[in-house]
């Protein structure tokens, strides 16, 4: 007994020098000196049979010599064998991005105290001057109807007004005339624009996004700089950016736009340069575009950039006049809004060697260069869009459903709409939450899992946001017309879907292929010694950070088992986090540590064929998604004032982003090929029963309740939106008659009850209106407002009466 005893401590010391992650050497000692001292308690501890196995283990350990010669070569013959090599573009499209807050949660042990210290980004005093006069102005100007349904296009005084306040010129320094803006307030200007036109939303986006102005910015020569981007900040030059194609589009490795380097004629004289072809589709500002960024393939046959070994550089990016000979352009595609979108294409065309962007030396270096800037561009462009569609969805949603009455009641308090109205409330709770924790981590690079994540959700929570609001509105949300707020969010929907990396190919390929290699400590490094030479140093190199890696998997699967078994007792959290806070860190934690665990068994038993199997992977991708999803909203909560409905806003959203966590792993599980480790890892995950529940139906009752009344999260969703109360604007009038009913809803209450009582009479509300009066139920004080407050309530509920043809507004019914 005091053997099995004796054992069983042992293993304990063993386990808890593991679960510390304690240096190999002091572990080994500390091993040594416990297996010793119990030895005491039970001498069959101390036989030799037993002490020269483990010595021989720890010596083994210990020397990596010998241990390299044992194990962790023989370890990467075999994995070498079984990873399919890495191609070009990954390889660049890893190195070009950062990795930030998705390093920590994969790391199964995220750094809590980082995480209290970080805050959230806020704006300056000139940016925020920018929101509340430029951006509003602008705002004031749009009518998103006439753009979408007359003009096709933004009126010429719209045009003007972009270039002349800087709008395309957000990202651009102020000493080349920009106004250097940080990207929280991109972010927040663009927001608040889509709200009000989701047309002059992309087309101001698009030159502060992927676009020649940022790559001038970052890989531009000086002379570049000072010749294009003064002329893009004052508007006087329109940029816009090829790179998708009828052959290519999230494969850019597959561009087939080709360019030979060559001698040719340029302004009368001989020069080195390119000759180049090419043909782009889906070019954002390309029918006005005066300047065109191009990705295509390089070639030198002739080898005139000096380097014999080369022939073929790969993607390089150049800069041209739209007006160059043989560049056509100028036609229009016709996306789901009315913003410039087209074709450029040329033929046989020469250019300077010096219009490559980056000069000469950038050759071939074009992938990298646009993974960096995409990576940036693509946190805040759609994700911005996303967010101000989810806020006018929540504003006129729950206005709406406030104002709309069915069977004597708001409609928004039967509890089928309560279900819908309080996923729209999460939506934009979460979108906002987001928005402000992606941009800060903008400030510390391009972190391309981080906006890969943004991309994806954001624009995935917009489209399922809109659909409920098109389900709680009925007809008034279908019926076309400038009485609608909500249908043109709503043709807009697959525009976000479908740019800057369809969706499907986020998802199953970017957020965790990407996010293995740059989130996990050692993997990418493994990565890369295994495609090296097989020589003494790269051996060496990989049993060092090989057994780093076994000791960092052994620590998370020990903290993945007591974790599940014990629940938060023994999960992290930030020191000073309140007690909401609290909970759910420790829930992160938890399931950071879970997926570490995870992702390191599916890439040791499945290897190179995870990345095939998308299913998979994309499942893993889902938990590191929501596991920053539940970051962003802790971060935002604790930014707000502390009242019940912000703990229940922020509640739902993160019950809703772990059951998907939960729901991701438990179909990863039961998916996996090899069907023990599934079933082991399901169970040592979830050996008891879900961690966290879905919101109870009180809950969503309380958030529909609450997406109807006026409070701070209301007041937090509204920042960043343009908000009107012009009763000839669907929008406008949805506020003013909101606000109205607040005021008048009390004796709105007491005749309803007057009413049923038999008190008053009358078979419209103006009859029932005079007879109270009349017969003092209200004061007759109340009388304008309550008779205006019904006059706005039918105006909400009209919809557009066009003529037969569809072409002229006739009125409404």
């Amino acid at each position: 007994m005091l053997f099995l005893l004796s054992v069983i401590v042992w293993l304990f010391v063993i386990a808890v020098v593991i679960y510390r992650e304690l240096p190999l050497w002091l572990g080994s000692i500390i091993v040594l000196v416990a297996g010793w001292a119990l030895g005491f308690i039970s001498p069959a501890l101390h036989s030799v049979f037993l002490w020269l196995p483990v010595v021989a283990i720890l010596i083994v350990l210990n020397v990596p010599p010998l241990r390299s010669v044992l194990i962790s070569a023989r370890v990467k013959t075999k994995l070498a064998t079984l990873l399919p090599p890495m191609s070009i573009t990954e390889r660049e499209a890893l190195e070009a991005g950062t990795a930030w807050w998705d390093k920590e949660l994969f790391s199964g042990k995220p750094d809590w105290k980082w995480f209290e210290q970080t805050a959230l980004p806020t704006l300056t005093e000139r940016e925020q001057s920018f929101l509340d006069n430029e951006v509003e102005d602008l705002c004031a100007m749009l009518d998103e109807w006439e753009i979408q349904h007359e003009r096709k296009d933004l009126p010429p005084h719209v045009w003007q007004f972009l270039k002349e306040k800087g709008f395309f010129a957000l990202i651009i320094p102020t000493e080349y005339g920009g106004l250097g803006f940080s990207a929280y307030a991109q972010s927040s200007a663009m927001t608040k624009l889509a709200t009000r036109s989701i047309t002059a939303g992309v087309t101001a986006m698009v030159p502060n996004s992927l676009g020649p102005g940022e790559l001038l910015m970052h890989f531009g020569t000086d002379a570049q700089k000072q010749h294009w981007l003064p002329r893009l900040a004052s508007g006087e030059e329109i940029p816009c950016f090829g790179l998708t194609g009828p052959e290519a589009g999230s494969d850019a490795g597959s561009i087939p736009d080709r360019g030979v380097v060559c001698y040719g004629e340029h302004e009368g004289q001989q020069v080195l340069g390119i000759r180049m072809s090419f043909a782009k589709r889906w070019i954002t500002l390309a029918p006005v575009a005066t300047v065109i960024g191009l990705a295509f393939k390089l070639f030198d046959p002739e080898h005139l950039l000096g380097d014999a070994s080369k022939n073929e550089y790969g993607i390089t990016c150049v800069l041209l006049p739209a007006t160059h000979p043989g560049v056509e352009i100028g036609l229009r595609h016709n996306p789901s809004a009315p913003f410039m979108n087209g074709p450029v294409s040329g033929t046989d065309i020469f250019i300077p060697l010096d219009w490559i962007i980056g000069g000469a030396q950038m050759a071939g270096k074009g992938w990298r260069m646009l993974m960096h800037c995409l990576g940036a561009g693509r946190g805040i462009s759609l994700p911005a869009v996303s967010t101000a569609s989810s806020k006018v969805c929540y504003r006129a949603v729950g206005a709406f459903a406030r104002i709309r009455e069915q069977f004597h009641s708001p409609v928004g308090r039967f509890e089928g709409v309560q279900e819908a109205t309080a996923d729209i409330a999460a939506t934009a709770y979460t979108l906002e939450a987001m928005r402000h924790w992606v941009t800060r981590g903008l400030v510390e690079g391009s972190p391309s899992v981080v906006t890969a994540i943004a991309k994806y959700h954001s624009t995935e929570m917009m489209r399922t946001a809109v659909d409920h609001a098109m389900d709680v509105m009925g007809g008034r949300g279908v019926q076309m017309g400038p009485r609608n707020p909500i249908v043109l969010a709503y043709q807009a929907v697959p525009i976000g879907i479908t740019v800057e990396g369809a969706n499907i190919m986020t998802r199953s390929l970017m957020i965790f292929g990407q996010g293995a290699m740059r989130c996990h400590p050692y993997l990418f490094d493994e990565y890369t010694l295994l495609a090296q030479p097989d020589n003494a140093d790269t051996r060496a190199r990989f049993d060092k950070i090989f057994f780093k890696h076994v000791g960092f998997t052994s620590s998370r699967f020990l903290r993945m088992f007591v974790l599940g078994l014990f629940g938060n007792i023994f999960a992290a959290a930030p020191p000073n986090a309140s007690p909401f806070a609290r909970k759910w860190c420790q829930q992160i934690d938890r399931f950071s540590s879970t997926l570490a665990v995870t992702a390191d068994v599916g890439l040791v038993i499945m290897g190179g064929s995870l990345k095939v199997r998308e299913m998979l992977s994309a499942r893993l991708g889902d938990v590191l998604s929501q596991l920053f999803i539940a970051s962003s909203i802790i971060k935002f909560h604790a930014s707000l004032p502390a009242d019940p409905i912000n703990d229940l806003h922020a509640e739902y959203a993160l019950r809703r982003a772990f059951v998907e966590a939960q729901r991701a792993l438990i179909g990863f599980y039961e998916n996996f090929p090899v069907r023990f480790f599934g079933w082991f890892l399901k169970h040592l995950a979830f050996p008891l029963r879900m961690p966290v529940k879905h919101a109870t139906d009180q809950m969503t009752r309380d958030l529909g309740m609450a997406i109807m009344q006026p409070g701070s999260v209301r007041d937090a969703i509204s920042e960043c939106a343009y908000r009107t109360f012009d009763e000839n604007d669907a929008q406008g009038r949805l506020e003013l008659t909101f606000q109205l009913l607040h005021e008048v809803e009390p004796q709105l209450i007491v005749m309803r009850k007057a009413h049923r009582k038999g008190e008053i009479v009358g078979s419209n509300f103006d009859q029932q209106l005079i007879d109270a009066i009349q017969k003092g139920v209200i004061p007759a004080i109340d009388h304008h407002k309550l008779s205006e407050y019904e006059r706005l309530r039918r105006e909400c509920l009209y919809t557009d009466v066009f003529d037969f043809e569809l072409k002229e507004l006739r009125g409404r019914a």
